[in-house]
């Protein structure tokens, strides 16, 4: 059974940073495209970023520049650095691997 554990995210000042991460036990994780999304309050939920099997990697706009998708496949895990977090970077973040879905991690910009 594949699980995707969010972790990381919490109350952070405008500019400030985070690391996400998502653990995914459970299946071989080397071979799969991983993706984080987030939805804010009365918004769809949106894709962020991507990172491929061969590593390469896609942004949406809004994020360009100030976040960043790694993964580790020797500790099946997948990170988003968010760095210059904005206000409007409030949503919970989820990760992603095809039609399975973690339980989201929440990110509040506030001061």
């Amino acid at each position: 059974q594949v699980q995707l554990v969010e972790s990381g995210g919490g109350l952070v000042q405008p500019g400030g940073s985070l690391r996400l991460s998502c653990a995914a036990p459970g299946f071989t994780f080397s071979s799969y495209a991983m993706r984080w999304y987030r939805q804010a309050p009365g918004k769809e939920r949106e894709l962020v970023a991507h990172i491929a099997v061969s590593g390469s990697t896609y942004y949406a706009d809004s994020v360009k520049g100030r976040f960043t998708i790694s993964r580790d496949n020797a500790k099946n895990t997948v990170y988003l650095q968010i760095d210059s977090l904005k206000p409007e970077d409030t949503a919970v973040y989820y990760c992603n691997r095809e039609k399975n879905w973690g339980q989201g991690t929440q990110v509040t910009v506030s001061s």
